[in-house]
């Protein structure tokens, strides 16, 4: 045997203090964003054979200088406001480097077990949801949603004396999920992990404020029952990706009591809209919801792979995802509850209320950010976010050559060039031109998105580095491009 292990545990300050500067010079954004025409170029540098023999950590932290950091993702680029997604601050950037390496795991009696603990009641405490609810962190909205849509089918089923997490769907029974034909596409792909299955997913369209359509929900519903199918969840949406738009919870949590359903709300991108007093009250309801999902890896730019979820009922939670008990594991912590090591408890145990049993510290990136700007500045964030949003409907309004397509309601403004003398299909291509050719300049980066046939450019801000200017700066290029392209 060797007993020299070839991985270097020794030299952990001197390899992050190397690549530290080029992680800075990286937040830099400076220069065209070049790595996408320079892939051929790393790609090769990059690619080789399984080394049989390891080239030694030098050699790794090299690649990540000088070939890896450089042609990174740029998506925390003060110009880019594509898609809902951003890269981290440098407090959660900061904690999450400290759980790689001093909270590997969440569980045990250690403190980045109760960070999981206090960030959630933080979580709570700041997007005003009771106390008493059970919290899990997951590494994104499509586990927080799974995770939430699992409770809601144990709970459905044990209406029926059925426990389906020990014995299975019974047969015979067909479960439907009700959600408004803007609902994210992980809600079908849950439906379908569960058992539920995709199609089970009913679409309800929206109404003129692009909010799923209550009557036309209540009429499927009704007819539904009259045809045995039993509601498994209504799932309102707190911020639709393609436009921002909150469906009415409350309204939805009054058929969800009157059928007999769980209701959940899917806030992975908007639940934290709440905190900015214009649009509060559009979230009126939530503490009436059964479970939620959000998404701290957006709004709160922790880093990514850290989304959340609420449960009403722990007990609920517990039993949909309880591991259930191994000689190995509970069996090895101490027997006669004194704990004088921290492996003599499992602390929270974390691992029977989500799909992972071992999972990194996600609470300490949460608790970093809030600790360090705290409820108020977070607020103001969404605040100035929202703001963003509504500048550019009235830039975009002043400009004749542009069309507001959504009005914002969170942090997403939907807008085309529009001179007026094309047919729908020649703007629909003219603008997807222009959003290439924004890509290709890379100072400001929105995504696309179709609103009824419409395709629209989408700047949607959740990125703590945009500033006015960067806002401002979009609107007048894609006019300018719109004359130069036309």
């Amino acid at each position: 045997m060797n007993p020299i292990d070839p991985a270097d545990s020794a030299h952990l300050a001197d390899a992050i203090s190397r690549i530290l500067p080029a992680l800075q010079e990286f937040y830099r954004f400076e220069g065209p964003d070049l790595a996408a025409r320079r892939s051929v170029e790393w790609k090769e540098k990059l690619s080789m054979p399984l080394p049989q023999q390891g080239q030694g950590l030098d050699a790794v932290l090299d690649d990540l200088i000088n070939t890896i950091i450089p042609n990174g993702l740029r998506n925390g680029h003060p110009g880019f406001s594509g898609w809902v997604t951003t890269s981290p601050t440098s407090s959660g950037a900061a904690a999450h480097v400290a759980a790689a390496v001093a909270g590997s795991q969440r569980f045990w009696v250690q403190a980045f077990n109760y960070l999981e603990t206090l960030s959630l009641d933080w979580l709570k405490e700041l997007l005003g949801l009771p106390s008493f609810w059970q919290g899990t962190y997951t590494s994104g909205g499509s586990s927080a949603n799974l995770i939430g849509l699992g409770a809601a089918r144990q709970w459905a089923m044990e209406q029926m004396g059925v426990d389906p997490s020990m014995t299975g769907i019974p047969d015979g029974v067909r479960f439907q999920i009700y959600a408004s034909n803007e609902v994210h596409h992980v809600v079908n792909r849950a439906a379908a992990v569960l058992g539920i299955g995709r199609r089970n997913v009913i679409g309800i369209p929206t109404d003129h404020e692009h909010r799923i359509d209550l009557s036309l929900l209540e009429a499927r519903l009704r007819q539904d029952a009259k045809n045995g199918i039993r509601p498994l969840a209504l799932v309102a949406t707190a911020g639709t990706v393609n436009v921002g738009a909150v469906d009415p919870i409350n309204e939805m949590a009054d058929l969800a009591a009157q059928y007999g359903s769980w209701l959940h709300v899917d806030g992975a991108y908007g639940l934290f809209g709440k905190l900015d007093p214009r649009v509060a009250h559009l979230f009126e309801g939530l503490n009436r919801a059964d479970s939620a999902a959000a998404d701290p890896h957006k709004w709160l730019a922790a880093p990514l792979g850290n989304g959340v979820t609420f449960v009403r009922d722990t007990s609920i939670l517990g039993r949909a995802f309880t591991l259930e008990p191994a000689a190995y594991l509970e069996g090895s912590a101490s027997q006669d509850g004194v704990v004088e090591s921290p492996f003599d408890d499992f602390g929270v145990p974390y691992h029977d209320f989500n799909l992972d049993q071992s999972a990194p510290s996600r609470g300490v990136s949460v608790w970093a950010i809030l600790k360090e700007v705290g409820a108020d500045g977070i607020r103001d964030r969404i605040i100035n976010h929202n703001s963003y949003a509504r500048l550019v409907a009235q830039l975009v309004k002043e400009n004749p050559l542009l069309e507001v397509v959504t009005e914002p309601v969170l942090s997403i403004c939907c807008f085309r060039f529009n001179d007026g003398t094309k047919t729908t299909q020649e703007l629909n291509d003219l603008n997807a031109r222009i959003a290439a050719r924004l890509r290709s300049e890379s100072n400001y980066v929105p995504s696309t998105t179709v609103v009824k046939g419409t395709y629209a450019i989408r700047p949607c801000y959740i990125n703590p580095r945009v500033r006015a200017s960067d806002v401002i700066g979009l609107v007048n290029r894609v006019a300018e491009l719109g004359i130069e392209m036309k």
